[in-house]
C-alpha cells in the first residue's frame, strides 16, 4: 500500500504465500480466526488501529453464513414489533454508513412494498412502525441515504406490482432498505484489511490453541492446500467463527460463557420475468416475515427459520422448505410459481445466541463479546448489517488486555477498496465503455462489483480482449472476472469462483455446469493447475451441483443432509 492515497490490494497465490510466511515469523498483536463478515471486519478494525494483525479461515472467505444471507443491509423492520429499538436504530445507522461512505459501489438502495389486507387499523399500525423506522435512520447524525416510506392506494399498488392477485390487498406502504452481494462484500473487506497490512490467508484450519498456562498465545493451523502444519503466535486471539463458535471454543478447552444455536434459512432464486413488479415485497407469515427481493435479472424469495443440528458446512434445503416458500409467495400472486420456475436454491445458517426459547425465530440477534480465556476473545450472535459494530466491540475487548495506548476504532471512516473514486468512475462509464470496447451495461456491471478497481479488470482485458466474452450459461459475468478472481480476489478453487466471487451457482439454470470447464481453465492460468487438476476441480463442482439438486428433492433435513454429503468436499493441492 502506498503511504498516502487509496489503498490497493491483490490477493493472488503469491500474496497468500507471503502472508503465510509473515504469520509463521511474526508475533501478532491480534489474530482473527474466521473469515466471514465479522472476522473480516475485526481484521480491518484491528489493522487500522495500527495493530499487527492476522486472519485465518478454514475454507473460503464468506463460505459459511456470510455468503448465504438475504443479501439485505437493513434495520430489521420486524424487530420493531419485538420492541428491540436499540438493535433497529444501530442497524439503520450502519445501513447509512455502508450506503454512503464505506461501500457505495457494493451497497444499493432497494424499495419494498408492504401489502395491506385490513383497512384503517393495519395501515395505522404499520405506518407508525415505518415512521419510527425513518426517524431512527436519521438518528446517526447524517441523512439515511434512502427515501422515506409512502402510503399507497390499491390502484397505486397494482401499478407498482401488476402481478399481485386483485384480492390479495386493499392498499400498501413502500419503504426502502439496501441490498448487497454479501460474499463479494466480504472478499472486498478482506482485500481492504490486506491493503492496510493485515496478513490474511484462507484454507488454514485451526486445529489447536497454543497455551502458556491458562493463557492462549496463538494457534496451530493446518494448511489444507499444502498439508503443512505450523504455529501462529499472537497476544490476543479473536474467535469469530459464527455457527462454529462452540466447536472452536472446545479446541481451547472451554465451552465459553454463551452458546450459539444454528437456524437454517433457505432462499429461492426465480427469473425476474416470472412475475412483474417494480419493487420488492415483505409479507407476514405465521412465524416471521417473507422477503421478495429484486436481484438483477432475478427475484430472491426467502427465508425459512428452522432449527438445524446437522452438518454446518453444507446446510441442505428440502422439498418441504421450497414448497413452504412457494406456498406463501403464491398467496399474493395472480399466476402462481411452480418448482419449474425455481432456477436456484441456497441454504444458510444464522448464528443465534442460545436462549430459553424453543423457536429460533425468537432467539436474540444481539451480539455478545467476552474473554473466554486470557488471550482469547469470542464474538457471537448479531446480524450481517451490524458487522462493523460487532468487529469494533471484539477488538475493543481484545485491546483491554494489551499494554500501551491503543487507538480507537476508525472504521466508520474507512472506505472499502473500490469505494473511493467510485462515483467519479461511474460518471465516466460511457467513456470507459468506449475505450474498452464493452457495452455500457457491462461496464456498469463491473463498476457495481469492483468500484474504482474496475480499471484493474479492464487492464486485464486490454491484454486479453477475448476475455470480454461471457462465461457459458452465465451471460452476466465476463470471462475476465474468472481470471481476476484468482489473481486478485483470493479464489483458490472453482467453487470459490462460481459460488462466491460470482453467484453463478444460484443464478444460472444449470447452476454453473456449463461455465465450470471454461472458468477452471482461466483459473488454472493464475494458479498453475495442470490438466488433471482442472478435471478434478470441474468434477468436484459438478458432483456438488448434483448432490444439491438431489438434496432438494428430499422430504426432511436428515435425508437432505445425507444426500448433500455424498458429494466430496473441495479438493486439495497435490
Amino acid at each position: 500500500m502506498a503511504a498516502t492515497g487509496t489503498p490497493t490490494a491483490k490477493l493472488g497465490p503469491d500474496e497468500r504465500r507471503a502472508a503465510i510466511e509473515a504469520l509463521k515469523s511474526t508475533e501478532l498483536d491480534i489474530l482473527v480466526v474466521g473469515g466471514g463478515i465479522v472476522g473480516a471486519g475485526a481484521a480491518l478494525d484491528s489493522v487500522t488501529r495500527g495493530l499487527t494483525t492476522g486472519m485465518v479461515e478454514a475454507r473460503d472467505w464468506a463460505s459459511g453464513t456470510s455468503s448465504r444471507s438475504s443479501k439485505l443491509v437493513h434495520g430489521g423492520i420486524r424487530y420493531l414489533e419485538q420492541l428491540d429499538f436499540r438493535l433497529v436504530r444501530e442497524a439503520l445507522i450502519e445501513r447509512g454508513l455502508l450506503l454512503q461512505r464505506i461501500a457505495p459501489h457494493l451497497v444499493k438502495p432497494v424499495r419494498f412494498l408492504y401489502p395491506l389486507k385490513k383497512r384503517v387499523i393495519e395501515r395505522f399500525y404499520i405506518g407508525a412502525g415505518m415512521m419510527l423506522y425513518d426517524i431512527f435512520s436519521y438518528s446517526g447524525g447524517r441523512p439515511p441515504g434512502v427515501p422515506h416510506h409512502r402510503h399507497l392506494s390499491k390502484k397505486q399498488v397494482r401499478e407498482l406490482m401488476p402481478s399481485l392477485a386483485p384480492d390479495a390487498l386493499i392498499g400498501g406502504l413502500t419503504y426502502y432498505d439496501a441490498q448487497v452481494d454479501d460474499a463479494k462484500y466480504v472478499a472486498t473487506l478482506v482485500r481492504t484489511a490486506a491493503a492496510y497490512g493485515a496478513h490474511v490467508a484462507s484454507r488454514l484450519n485451526v486445529v489447536e490453541f497454543l497455551r502458556q498456562g491458562e493463557r492462549v498465545v496463538g494457534v496451530t493451523v493446518h494448511d489444507l492446500e499444502t498439508d503443512e502444519r505450523f504455529d501462529i503466535h499472537a497476544k490476543q486471539v479473536v474467535n469469530a467463527t459464527g455457527v462454529w463458535t462452540d466447536d472452536t471454543q472446545s479446541l481451547a478447552g472451554t465451552r465459553g460463557k454463551f452458546h450459539v444455536r444454528a437456524s437454517k434459512g433457505i432462499h429461492l432464486v426465480v427469473p425476474r420475468d416470472r412475475f412483474h413488479g417494480k419493487s420488492g415485497m415483505i409479507l407476514r407469515t405465521e412465524k416471521s416475515v417473507l422477503f421478495v427481493i429484486p436481484w438483477g435479472r432475478h427475484w430472491l424469495i426467502g427465508t425459512t427459520d428452522t432449527d438445524w443440528n446437522l452438518d454446518k458446512a453444507h446446510p441442505a434445503a428440502t422439498a418441504a422448505d421450497i414448497d413452504y416458500l412457494l406456498e406463501h409467495v403464491n398467496s399474493v400472486l395472480s399466476v402462481p410459481l411452480t418448482r419449474e420456475d425455481v432456477e436456484g436454491v441456497y441454504a444458510g445458517l444464522r448464528p443465534l445466541l442460545a436462549g430459553e426459547s424453543d423457536q429460533t425465530s425468537k432467539l436474540s440477534r444481539e451480539h455478545l463479546v467476552a474473554h473466554a480465556l486470557p488471550g482469547l476473545v469470542v464474538i457471537a450472535g448479531g446480524k450481517w448489517t451490524t458487522y462493523r459494530v460487532m468487529a469494533k466491540d471484539a477488538v475493543d475487548e481484545a485491546v483491554q488486555a494489551m499494554d500501551g495506548r491503543i487507538s480507537p476504532s476508525v472504521t466508520q471512516d474507512v472506505a472499502l477498496v473500490g469505494g473511493e473514486g467510485y462515483r467519479a468512475a461511474w460518471n465516466r462509464r460511457a467513456r470507459m465503455a468506449q475505450e474498452s470496447g464493452l457495452e455500457i451495461g457491462q461496464v456498469e456491471h463491473l463498476l457495481n462489483r469492483y468500484g474504482s478497481l474496475t480499471d484493474e479488470v479492464l487492464d486485464l482485458l486490454s491484454t486479453r480482449p477475448e476475455l470480454a466474452e461471457p462465461l457459458p450459461g452465465a451471460d452476466d459475468y465476463l470471462q475476465v472476472e474468472a481470471l481476476y478472481a484468482a489473481t486478485h480476489e483470493g479464489a483458490l478453487h472453482l467453487d470459490d469462483l462460481l459460488a462466491r466471487r460470482t453467484r453463478i451457482s444460484i443464478e444460472s439454470w444449470d447452476r454453473g455446469v456449463s461455465a465450470a470447464p471454461v472458468a477452471a481453465r482461466l483459473m488454472a492460468e493464475a494458479l498453475g493447475w495442470d490438466d488433471a487438476r482442472v478435471d478434478r476441480e470441474v468434477t468436484t463442482y459438478l458432483e456438488r451441483v448434483a448432490a444439491e439438486r438431489a438434496s432438494q428433492e428430499q422430504p426432511d433435513d436428515a435425508s437432505a443432509d445425507r444426500v448433500r454429503l455424498e458429494a466430496p468436499d473441495i479438493v486439495t493441492t497435490d
